[in-house]
């Protein structure tokens, strides 16, 4: 009898890197996360990680969460995992398994991440952009299941996006992942490494927002949003203009994509879901192009798990490879 099988997930991103085993009903049986410290090198980071990935088999295995993994009349039979499915901070080339991203992963620029834990663990491996397992996972088990389309954004370190329709995740050409962060909203604003001024992300990143309030003494978005909900006006205009950021983001994603659902997860949602979600719906609210009771705004059910669980779920999913490549041979 062949053994039980689990699916690993891995998210990468600019500050942390999550590893979980998950079940196949998108359930966390293990976990664990290091810091992503990527200035320290990709090889480093690739040791780190193979570690990482041994350690949560064990703990599946030890303390499995399923009732087929205590099989009485199976003894011995341990779980082993079916793939390693990985999503990083792009941009990343899914198809070559390569991440290009010198802009918030220092030195990480075309390295392959696929091929060395390919080798190692002689398992399927597939890589894919952040923000797009995110909407996988949140399409698989949470808040997007069983509707279309749906856009999700993730406002941590970053702002990233994805779209996903019946058909699957939304591409462009040659494969390559829209960018949602990088959505204009301000002319204003920061200069983004995008090469525009006043980006989503330059704005309504936990970065951007840590940035903007240090001017006023404030180390962190944290206590941008402590300061602003106790009154300081400085940190409130931060805030605010994030949110207008946002709303601004949302009305133009709405009317772009006419998504049935807009997911907001990513870490700053833990807190400020309706802080942002408040000000979008009153925007959208004002839509005559299309009926914006159509769009619901909704938190993303998985949370900070969105990430890992879709990328998990990139080994159940070889329609996604098929169209990928399909796509970059157009």
């Amino acid at each position: 009898m062949p053994p039980l099988r689990h699916l690993i997930g891995v998210d990468i991103g600019g500050t942390k890197i999550a590893i979980a085993a998950v079940h196949s009903s998108g359930h966390i049986l293990a976990r664990t996360a290091l810091p992503t410290e990527a200035e320290r090198g990709f090889e480093r980071a690739i040791q780190r990680l193979i570690a990482a990935i041994e350690d949560v088999d064990s703990q599946a295995s030890l303390a499995p969460s399923f009732p087929e993994f205590k099989d009485s009349s199976r003894p011995g039979v341990r779980p082993v995992r079916a793939g390693i499915g990985i999503g990083c901070a792009g941009p990343v080339d899914p198809a070559l398994g390569l991440i290009n991203n010198p802009f918030t992963l220092t030195g990480w620029d075309r390295c392959d991440i696929v091929q060395p834990l390919a080798k190692h663990f002689a398992v399927p491996v597939r890589l894919e952009n952040d923000a797009d397992a995110a909407v996988l996972g949140e399409c698989w088990v949470g808040a997007g299941r069983n509707t279309y389309p749906v856009v999700m954004l993730t406002f941590g370190t970053g702002v990233g996006g994805g779209a996903m329709f019946q058909s699957g995740i939304h591409r462009g050409a040659g494969g390559a992942h829209p960018e949602l962060g990088h959505v204009p909203v301000d002319p204003r604003g920061p200069e983004c490494y995008c090469g525009i001024a006043g980006c989503l992300e330059s704005i309504a990143s936990g970065t951007a927002i840590g940035d903007a309030g240090k001017a006023f003494g404030l180390r962190d978005s944290r206590e941008v949003f402590a300061a602003a909900n106790a009154g300081s006006p400085d940190a409130a205009a931060v805030v605010r203009r994030a949110v207008e950021a946002a709303s601004t983001a949302a009305w133009t994603l709405c009317h772009t994509l006419l998504p049935r659902r807009l997911i907001l997860g990513g870490g700053l949602m833990n807190s400020e879901f309706e802080n942002f979600a408040g000000p979008m719906r009153e925007r959208i609210a004002r839509a005559t192009q299309f009926n914006p009771l159509d769009v619901e705004i909704v938190p993303a059910l998985l949370g900070n798990d969105a990430g890992i669980v879709g990328a998990a779920s990139l080994i159940h999913r070889p329609e996604q490879e098929a169209r990928l490549k399909s796509a970059r041979t157009a």
